[in-house]
């Protein structure tokens, strides 16, 4: 089956394919909902295609809904993207819906009826570039969010609830200096400076949703202790003192 919302494009690919002798096509549709009502009724006289040539950007129903829906509900049908687009979102988002090959619209004949082989054969075929790209995504170093182990997502959670590190310790059964290890691990692999900043991020991220983040406690009027004349004298003297703050040992 050949899905793609340009009557030209499909005409083409469905001249040359029908030209060769290993290959028919079974039917044509406009878009993604256009080939799952197709789908359905050749599923009812088991007469579904071995294989859906699917192009992204559709109006109704594009081609990354279009081919999780179809591998869900006929999971013997194999789909080879053929799109203008090879942006990485786009690939990824297309082969997590389950596409077994990515061609962009450049590609020759040949190169597509390879691709149709080999998701027939239950193989993958990628367009040389997108394999390149795919390539040096998992040969480069790890970083951002894809830098944090498990616990470390876990406690960034923590820590975008307003959880102190004591409170993480608590909820993840671990010792305090440990909860302190991990949340200055995830600092310094996010490369950030403070949990307000790695709340965001969880925020930004999709970890918690918005609004999550708490606001600093405002001190309650009337709560701050008095200072005796003694106590002031010796702080105000040193206020402009960069040795003057006192170290909690605390991190951050």
């Amino acid at each position: 089956m050949i899905v793609d919302d340009h009557a030209v494009v499909r005409r083409g690919v469905r001249a040359y394919l029908e030209a060769r002798d290993d290959m028919a096509v079974a039917a044509e549709a406009a878009d993604g909902q256009d080939a799952l009502d197709q789908l359905a009724k050749m599923a009812v006289h088991e007469s579904l295609p071995d294989v859906v040539l699917l192009d992204l950007v559709m109006p109704r129903m594009d081609g990354v809904a279009a081919v999780s829906l179809i591998t869900s509900r006929h999971p013997a049908v194999r789909v080879v993207i053929l799109t203008s687009f090879g942006e990485m979102e786009r690939v990824h988002a297309a082969l997590a819906g389950g596409a077994v090959g990515y061609l962009l619209k450049d590609a020759g004949p040949a190169e597509v009826a390879t691709a149709i082989h080999a998701a027939a054969r239950d193989g993958t075929y990628l367009d040389p570039a997108i394999a390149r790209r795919l390539t040096r995504e998992i040969s480069a170093p790890r970083s951002g969010l894809n830098a944090l182990t498990e616990r470390e997502r876990a406690v960034l959670v923590l820590v975008a609830h307003g959880r102190s590190n004591q409170e993480i310790a608590d909820e993840l059964v671990i010792s305090e200096r440990t909860a302190r290890t991990h949340v200055s691990h995830v600092l310094r692999k996010l490369q950030l400076t403070s949990r307000t900043q790695a709340a965001l991020v969880a925020v930004r991220e999709g970890l918690v949703p918005p609004g999550t983040v708490p606001r600093p406690r405002a001190s309650a009027p009337g709560n701050k202790r008095q200072l005796s004349e003694r106590e002031r004298a010796p702080r105000a003297r040193s206020d402009n003192c960069p040795w003057s703050a006192s170290a909690s040992g605390r991190s951050p």
